[in-house]
């Protein structure tokens, strides 16, 4: 059993990670920062009942996941204060860029992927359907593992799989739309 005054060193570390991930699913920082409150109280709460040596990290993104979907799914029936265009870092975004920018030579695609700005992919994130877009968040920019968002989000591992297999289909989709409206990618009409 942990102690509860281990908190602060264990748990702390995680707030940055844990308020961007917040952010991603209220898209407004005033809410993200509430979200991120709420789920520190539940967790300082709930501390002495976490098991040592499991993962304190994936423990926290679920209480924040199940934070978000009970407490501010409600709240969404409200306008929006600020949207998605408000978010400054795209972690995934630069994540990706990142990882192709591994080879000196660029590819075709790196230079397509070039042209599309952040806000493009992150209205592409935000068209997703929420239970898409945690899944996706949760394993392509925070690196949880399937089991890991099964956890998190309390649905079995076939529909983690599933989600995220659905939700990359749907951004795939709709950042190819954006690329043939704005002539950054060809479209063959011929099937050649």
């Amino acid at each position: 059993m942990a102690d509860q005054a281990e908190f602060a060193e264990l748990a702390m570390v995680h707030m940055a990670a844990l308020y961007t991930a917040a952010l991603r699913l209220t898209r407004n920082p005033s809410d993200a920062e509430d979200l991120v409150q709420e789920t520190y109280l539940k967790a300082y709460r709930a501390f002495g009942s976490f098991a040592e040596g499991t993962n304190l990290k994936a423990w926290l993104y679920k209480i924040l996941t199940n934070t978000f979907i009970n407490s501010y799914r409600a709240k969404k029936r409200r306008p929006e204060v600020a949207d998605v265009e408000d978010v400054e870092d795209l972690y995934l975004y630069h994540h990706l860029a990142a990882d192709q920018a591994g080879g000196l030579g660029r590819s075709a695609e790196d230079e397509v992927l070039d042209r599309f700005t952040d806000s493009d992919v992150k209205e592409a994130i935000e068209s997703l359907p929420e239970a898409f877009r945690i899944a996706v968040l949760l394993a392509d920019v925070e690196g949880f593992s399937y089991k890991e968002i099964a956890d998190i989000t309390d649905v079995p591992i076939g529909t983690v799989m599933s989600r995220i297999h659905r939700g990359r289909k749907a951004l795939q989709k709709a950042l190819a739309t954006y690329g043939a409206v704005h002539g950054l990618v060809v479209t063959g009409g011929d099937g050649h």
